[in-house]
């Protein structure tokens, strides 16, 4: 189990699982030889040079709500567009309640944004229902984001409507929020909009007793991003914007120090962003 404080705040990050893969597949444009040249990246890759990942979620424990930032796959799932996603059997959960927290308690969840590995855990299969899982949770989702993968043709994006977000809808969970502009869900907490990967992508800004950090979806899938922002992620939906946005969080962190923790890093999943050259560098 990893913890951070923020101040009053403590946040746990929850595994589900690792994934791996050539940086060519994940960034187009960029080579294995750039990814190995980036001294400091390297225990975010494998043995083969492919880019380490991993998929996991993150409690946030404020003095007045206990929050789950993002999802992941969750067990039992079909008509996901990555193969290795389906029929997915994981100790998420018991490793969430060993965490010390019980689904019961978590009082919001914030998905950053509503692509498969982010929402899953939203529900779980009971007596072969989808059944909420956080059933005491507001569930806050941005009504651009929610509206852009309702309209969405594709067989994968149904297949996450109805089994990750149709239930709870139905069991009158869901507040749809407008987060084009800072939305504060508590004192501490506010989502911010980092737009780019998807329409309403958002990152979750943590700010406690004079400390910061931020949580940051998928405006960056790996570290090695800090050191080439221009490296777009395949699955970014705005590859320009995706861009302008890396580079202004960066520029942020960098000037103010907060923690930064990686939505899709592996271990060491949060650290510092520190000037390097003409783009930055990842301290732990």
């Amino acid at each position: 189990m990893t913890q951070w404080t923020v101040g009053d705040v403590r946040i746990t990050k929850i595994h589900e699982h690792d994934m791996a893969a050539p940086v060519e597949f994940m960034f187009p444009g960029a080579t294995t030889d750039e990814l190995k040249a980036i001294d400091w990246a390297q225990p975010y890759v494998d043995e083969n040079g492919h880019a380490k990942m991993s998929v996991h979620a993150l409690v946030v424990a404020t003095p007045t709500l206990k929050i789950v930032v993002d999802t992941c796959v969750g067990n039992d799932r079909q008509g996901r567009s990555l193969p290795m996603w389906n029929g997915l059997q994981t100790r998420f959960m018991e490793d969430f309640r060993g965490a010390g927290h019980a689904p019961e308690e978590i009082q919001v969840v914030l998905c950053t944004h509503l692509h498969s590995d982010h929402v899953g855990w939203n529900t779980h299969l009971k007596d072969g229902v989808w059944t909420p899982t956080f059933p005491n949770a507001r569930h806050l989702i941005d009504r651009r984001e929610f509206e852009f993968w309702q309209a969405d043709e594709a067989e994968s994006s149904k297949a996450m409507l109805a089994d990750s977000l149709q239930p709870i809808f139905a069991a009158g969970l869901v507040e749809l929020i407008d987060a084009s502009s800072a939305y504060r869900v508590c004192p501490e907490v506010q989502l911010v909009p980092t737009p780019g990967h998807t329409p309403g992508h958002v990152s979750v800004l943590i700010q406690s007793a004079g400390e910061t950090a931020l949580i940051t979806g998928d405006f960056m899938h790996h570290p090695c991003q800090i050191a080439r922002p221009e490296w777009n992620a395949v699955s970014d939906a705005a590859p320009d914007t995706a861009c302008a946005t890396r580079r202004a969080a960066l520029t942020e962190a960098a000037q103010d120090g907060r923690l930064v923790i990686g939505t899709h890093f592996p271990t060491p999943t949060a650290g510092r962003v520190k000037p390097d050259g003409r783009a930055w560098r990842f301290e732990s």
